[in-house]
């Protein structure tokens, strides 16, 4: 019986492991008073979680005047807000900055993430 246990609990694990849970991010660098960010905050941010590019690549946010987290290797600071960085494993792959209105947000995301990942807007519905 506890041998069976173990196979059991390796077989899940190993098999957590090889799929791996979805490790991108996208990193939204603002800061207080940022007109941008809060346009992108209103047009954006309530829908993105909600969509394939959201699930793939979950918002996490910090501020531009923080220090930047250890968990992340970035290939430099954020100078302009908002900068979207996308991230995987805490690794930098690239950046957008600024906000120029939906339409260019959503055309710049779908390029960094086809370009950077394995995201395929098909596969994710």
């Amino acid at each position: 019986m506890r041998m069976n246990f173990r196979a059991i609990a390796l077989a899940i694990w190993c098999a957590l492991t090889a799929t791996g849970v979805n490790a991108a991010e996208l990193i939204m660098v603002e800061q207080r008073g940022c007109h941008w960010c809060a346009q992108w905050n209103a047009d954006i941010g309530p829908i993105y979680p909600k969509t394939n590019e959201g699930r793939f690549a979950p918002l996490r946010r910090i501020d531009l005047h923080q220090k930047t987290p250890d968990d992340l290797e970035l290939d430099g600071r954020a100078v302009f807000t908002p900068t979207f960085i996308l991230v995987e494993d805490g690794q930098e792959l690239a950046r957008m900055e600024g906000y120029g209105g939906e339409e260019l947000f959503w055309w710049g995301l779908s390029n960094l993430l086809n370009e950077h990942t394995d995201f395929r807007e098909e596969m994710t519905q």
